[in-house]
């Protein structure tokens, strides 16, 4: 079998009198997605920055591309790339000029060619001579990720990277991270979008107090709730029922669809 890209084991991590993460294991399997799901302080972004090397553990150990995040920080650092929140692109610049700024600072030869060749596969290449600040959303959103891209690094961290995004710029920057598992780049997504795991993901993992409650293909977590019944109607539960069930979280009543037909 393949060694996971990324792996962790019995990772804890406190701030002060704070336990944020109380013993957190995963794998992540090479050219795939994973999904982990969480609340707001359930700990996702703390275990990205330790695996990331920006934050030491308490306790635990983790590898990614095969270097021990505690032990090799530089192999790791190399190996990765870590898109925040928010997009760090320099707005006075144009997208061209975004991108070529970090190849040099990678020590790249032909920032330029680099430039053209991520311009085109992000379909920026029309708007490569304009300035940042007249993009889009999600044409930010798809330079930022340009950016980290540069030096092909095997592993990927994408940290919330829809937060605030309208819904078409939500699809844009979807196809681009679906784009790069296919090209064989390793990712982890941390996110509050129960759609965008859906979309996305093919392995899920839920975070919760500290630890991973569950981890599976989104099959398999719907499996976790039988499937409700509405008249004839068989319901399948969504991955935002299995969330809410799994974290014990209170949710507000929605309204089904209707799918049944009336009755003479």
């Amino acid at each position: 079998m393949t060694s996971p890209t990324i792996q962790v084991r019995a990772i804890t991590k406190s701030f002060g009198d704070l336990a944020v993460l109380r013993g957190v294991d995963l794998d992540v399997a090479p050219g795939s997605i994973l999904a982990l799901l969480g609340s707001n302080g359930a700990g996702k972004t703390t275990l990205v920055r330790i695996l990331a090397t920006l934050v030491k553990a308490d306790g635990g150990t983790a590898s990614v591309n095969g270097f021990d995040v505690a032990e090799q920080p530089e192999e790791v650092r190399e190996s990765i790339s870590l898109t925040g929140q928010f997009a760090a692109v320099d707005e006075v610049l144009t997208g061209r000029e975004n991108l070529m700024l970090v190849a040099r600072l990678r020590h790249l030869k032909n920032p330029d060619a680099v430039a053209d060749r991520l311009l085109e596969r992000f379909a920026l290449a029309e708007a490569g001579k304009r300035k940042a600040a007249t993009y889009s959303g999600g044409m930010r959103r798809r330079l930022d990720i340009a950016m980290s891209l540069i030096g092909d690094p095997p592993v990927i961290f994408l940290d919330e990277p829809t937060t605030g995004l309208d819904p078409q710029a939500r699809i844009e920057v979807w196809q681009t991270i679906s784009q790069l598992a296919a090209g064989g780049t390793t990712v982890l997504l941390t996110t509050q979008y129960l759609d965008e795991a859906e979309q996305l993901a093919d392995r899920i993992a839920i975070l919760h107090e500290g630890t991973i409650i569950q981890n599976g293909t989104l099959a398999e977590l719907k499996r976790l709730l039988p499937p409700a019944e509405v008249e004839y109607v068989e319901k399948q539960p969504s991955l935002e029922d299995v969330f809410l069930a799994l974290v014990g979280a209170p949710r507000e009543p929605r309204q089904p669809r209707d799918e049944r037909k009336e009755l003479p």
